[in-house]
């Protein structure tokens, strides 16, 4: 190989590495905020979806270590939000969040994100929550 050849082979790889790391930094994008566990459900500040420049994330995942799974939480307007349990309802599985929707890694069922089962083999909709606010703060409640 000429020495201008591996020049640009070593150049494109770099390239490619780095753009490909970028792309990994994307796909970490997800919020996992830890969920304050209270006698009526999970309680989590409302600036937990804020972002640069007046910006808002479309959804955090909210833990909490007493909750067998986390729960998704999506914003849609200042007062409106759904939030759905990341459990399979077809055989249990852990969701994965996937912007605007949900997907099974075991089988691949899909769901919306009002929990709403888009492609199976799930044929029943996610556990879903009520969602409030009050002194920013969001409630979900877990009853």
């Amino acid at each position: 190989m000429k020495r201008i050849e591996f020049i640009k082979t070593c150049g494109f790889a770099c390239m490619g590495g780095a753009l490909f790391t970028s792309l990994l930094e994307g796909c970490s994008s997800t919020k996992m905020i830890p969920g304050k566990l209270t006698n009526t459900g999970l309680t989590i500040p409302a600036s937990a979806f804020a972002l640069k420049d007046g910006k808002y994330r479309n959804y955090v995942v909210v833990q909490n270590d007493q909750l067998r799974n986390p729960i998704c939480l999506y914003r849609f307007q200042e007062d409106q939000y759904s939030a759905v349990l990341m459990r399979c309802t077809h055989q249990g599985a852990e969701l994965q969040v996937f912007g605007d929707r949900l997907q099974c890694p075991a089988h691949g069922s899909e769901f919306s994100n009002r929990g709403v089962v888009q492609n199976g083999p799930a044929d029943t909709n996610l556990r879903t929550f009520p969602v409030t606010i009050q002194n920013n703060q969001i409630n979900i409640s877990l009853k």
